[in-house]
């Protein structure tokens, strides 16, 4: 059965500026759904901000293996019920996919628990993309390097968790460094932030960008079905102890009774 992948485009940029519109004139999400769609094992649709509900309604998402997310000016926009919808899937096992500014979108920031504030510069440098796990499955079938000609500029510090792995660390013409390509997991969901993807210049259209996102979405889809149990916290009856035991000393909460939350 293919992975289920759903693109989330923010799809301001493209409407506001003819520079973006002229490198993604179906809209950037169209052009990385593409890329993903390449090699014929990997279903995309995409969604939209301005579609009702975001484009991510319980359904939709239920029906997802990976969200691939990319946002940039509207991250304020995104409506926080979607985003702990969002976050409650991923915690059940969906893959999520962040891509570039989509560091500061409210998702990866309610999954960080941390600022994942960096710093940056918009001078069309070239960026090198160093595989420093070269063994890790997003790697597969990747250089030593590649190398994107024009790039916004991300350095250190980021301000995130320490990752699981780090698969990429990336090098620009100004000197910084950043750790570009990182993996997480929450709950039962598999993460990967992928630093590359500046609207203004033509870094979708790549074909190691391309490999990288196709890989990723193989790497983040869920291992079964959905873990809705992460959500419960039951009170287990004394009677239903796995070894015997007998109830003694006070307690708050009535047989039954939900805990405090």
């Amino acid at each position: 059965m293919n992975i289920r992948a759903l693109v989330w485009g923010e799809n301001v940029h493209e409407q506001e500026n003819e520079i973006v519109r002229s490198l993604y004139p179906q809209g950037m999400h169209t052009t990385i759904a593409q890329a993903i769609a390449a090699d014929g094992d990997i279903d995309v649709s995409t969604v939209v901000l301005q579609d009702p509900e975001h484009g991510l309604t319980e359904e939709v998402l239920a029906r997802t293996d990976v969200l691939v997310w990319w946002g940039h000016k509207a991250h304020r926009a995104v409506d926080d019920a979607i985003v702990e919808r969002i976050a409650a899937r991923v915690f059940e096992g969906m893959g999520l996919i962040l891509l570039h500014s989509a560091h500061f979108s409210k998702i990866f920031k309610r999954l960080m628990g941390t600022p994942c504030a960096l710093k940056w510069r918009e001078a069309g440098e070239r960026e090198r993309l160093w595989v420093v796990n070269p063994r890790h499955p997003i790697a597969a079938g990747l250089p030593e390097y590649f190398e994107l000609e024009n790039e916004e500029m991300y350095g250190e510090p980021f301000s995130v968790p320490e990752p699981l792995e780090t698969v990429f660390i990336s090098w620009f013409q100004g000197g910084e460094v950043f750790r570009s390509g990182l993996t997480y997991r929450r709950g039962a969901g598999n993460i990967f932030y992928f630093r590359p993807g500046h609207e203004t210049y033509p870094t979708y259209h790549d074909s190691n960008v391309g490999l990288v996102l196709r890989n990723a979405v193989r790497w983040a889809r869920p291992s079964g079905p959905a873990l809705t149990s992460i959500h419960k916290a039951p009170n287990v009856p004394v009677d239903q102890a796995i070894e015997p035991i007998v109830e003694r000393g006070p307690k708050l909460h009535k047989p039954g009774e939900e805990g405090y939350k």
